[in-house]
């Protein structure tokens, strides 16, 4: 399994119940999630892969299930890894989408081929 197909369902009904305009997209073995036509959340595994503020990534490397998101061996800067401890309660999940949501209007989009 690619992807934890609960967690995505936990995903998309947060994004829904905030009348969030999102698409999914099968990326890197898991699921994104584009908010804006922009990369904002994912699901690896059971793992949440959050977009943030690079300002913000200190501080949530400090919650519980945080780690930097080392995807290609070396960490990118303002994307971190939830792992299923970090983001089992509405309220954990609730808190990693606020920052995704909040960091995606200043996000840049990925170049189009």
């Amino acid at each position: 399994m690619a992807y934890d197909p609960a967690l995505a369902d936990r995903v998309t009904d947060a994004l829904t119940a905030r009348r969030v305009s999102f698409s999914t997209k099968k990326m890197f073995g898991g699921l994104c999630y584009m908010v804006n036509d922009k990369m904002c959340l994912g699901i690896l595994d059971s793992r949440l892969m959050v977009r943030l503020d690079p300002e913000e990534e200190a501080s949530a490397l400090q919650k519980p299930g945080c780690a930097p998101m080392d995807f290609t061996g070396r960490p990118m800067k303002g994307y971190v890894f939830v792992d299923a401890s970090g983001h089992q309660s509405d309220t954990q999940l609730k808190h990693w989408l606020d920052l995704a949501l909040a960091y995606n209007p200043k996000a840049k989009a990925s170049q189009k081929k």
